[in-house]
């Protein structure tokens, strides 16, 4: 079958996001009611986006704008490419363009399946500069597969049943983590732990519990990036990670490799960001080398969903570090001289074997997302292309 293929202009309309205040992180547009969405936060989403780590006031919203819901956002820096349909009304800077479909001539979600394949080119012409960009010149040389609406909804209903899969279980993992977490507030924070009625508080607190520093309960490797050179598209060497442009929506994903092994985070490290916005959390699926906007955390005894946990508690919003604090960045001294209050270790050891029970149901349904999207990757460029009629 033969398709038309059209710049991206002649499927909808599309624009940069506007954030004209500077600068950018001046704490006075944000804490209100309007979703502010970033590079990482379009990276980390699935097919819809409806989860963000930032909101604008309305001071924020002034300076910038609204996208409705069902608006494909595209990043142009830092991320390049990545794609994800909001699935709520939000505002995202001049990093990621809004699309919004031509009714009658395109799909949204066909247009996002079609960027998924396109992605490797318009990495490609987005490289020459001292960062990466993809501007509207250049992405006005990609063509984009445009066959007719009736085609388009046809691929966009087979190929979601892998993403409604997908979709459950990422809406799984989300309620069993917010279970562990309501765990750990309730044990930890409300000091509701099991058999809390018979024990004594002292100065505030249970006997028995004390104020410790992150460095004595936990081994931590500030990341060291490799030079440039090293670095490889083609999987050879292992994943290197610089920062959040890396992260996931709780384990990190892999695609840019090393073969100079500077600092290692060995598997089910937890990544902490040390650079804005600091204290995003992710998770490693395997050894990877880190670099200079990463720090790797491993308990010393081995209770590492206690300690993944205990460390969401503390840093639920980036920046946030200590006792309200905000940090730009965090030094190593500073992150190990965290304090914070733990329980005996009974009380964690109790802790740990229930969650990390809840987390191994976690990975399992990551490994079959991770199946699902091989699946429909491998469907994904022959339906594109038109070599498999639906």
């Amino acid at each position: 079958m033969s398709w038309d293929y059209v710049t991206l202009d002649k499927l909808g309309s599309i624009s940069r996001g506007k954030s004209k205040h500077r600068p950018r992180n001046d704490k006075f547009l944000f804490g209100g009611k309007h979703p502010f969405i970033q590079t990482a936060d379009v990276k980390a989403a699935g097919l819809y986006l409806t989860e963000y780590t930032e909101t604008y006031n309305d001071k924020g919203l002034e300076q910038s704008k609204l996208w409705p819901a069902g608006t494909l956002c595209i990043t142009i820096a830092a991320n390049i490419a990545d794609t994800t349909i909001l699935g709520i009304d939000a505002c995202f800077p001049d990093s990621v363009m809004g699309f919004i479909p031509y009714k009658g001539i395109s799909n949204v979600k066909f247009v996002k399946y079609a960027f998924d394949i396109l992605q490797k080119d318009c990495k490609k012409i987005s490289q020459g500069t001292a960062q990466d960009n993809l501007s509207w010149k250049k992405l006005s040389t990609i063509k984009f597969p445009a066959p007719p609406i009736e085609v388009q909804d046809k691929i966009v209903s087979f190929l979601s049943v892998y993403d409604d899969l997908i979709e459950n279980n990422q809406k799984q993992i989300k309620l069993l983590e917010e279970v562990a977490q309501r765990l750990y507030k309730e044990w930890f924070v409300d000091l509701r732990f099991p058999g809390y009625e018979d024990v004594k508080i002292v100065d505030g607190v249970p006997e028995g519990w004390k104020n410790i520093k992150l460095v004595d309960i936990a081994d931590i490797i500030m990341g060291q990036s490799p030079k440039s050179e090293f670095y490889n598209n083609e999987q050879v060497g292992i994943p290197f990670h610089q920062g959040v442009g890396s992260y996931g929506r709780r384990f990190v994903i892999d695609e840019v490799y090393s073969t100079s092994y500077t600092r290692i985070a060995e598997e089910n490290s937890i990544l902490f960001s040390v650079r804005a916005p600091v204290g995003r959390l992710n998770i490693t699926k395997n050894k990877i080398v880190i670099g200079r906007g990463l720090a790797a955390i491993k308990h010393k005894q081995g209770y590492q969903s206690y300690l993944f946990y205990l460390l969401k508690e503390r840093f639920f919003k980036d920046n946030l570090v200590g006792n309200g604090a905000i940090f730009a960045s965090i030094t190593k001294d500073e992150l190990l001289n965290q304090i914070f209050l733990v329980a005996n270790e009974k009380l964690v050891v109790s802790y740990d074997e229930i969650v990390k029970n809840i987390d191994a149901k976690i990975n399992a349904l990551d490994s079959q997302i991770d199946l699902l999207v091989q699946a429909r990757n491998r469907l994904l460029p022959k339906l594109m292309s038109g070599e498999i009629e639906v």
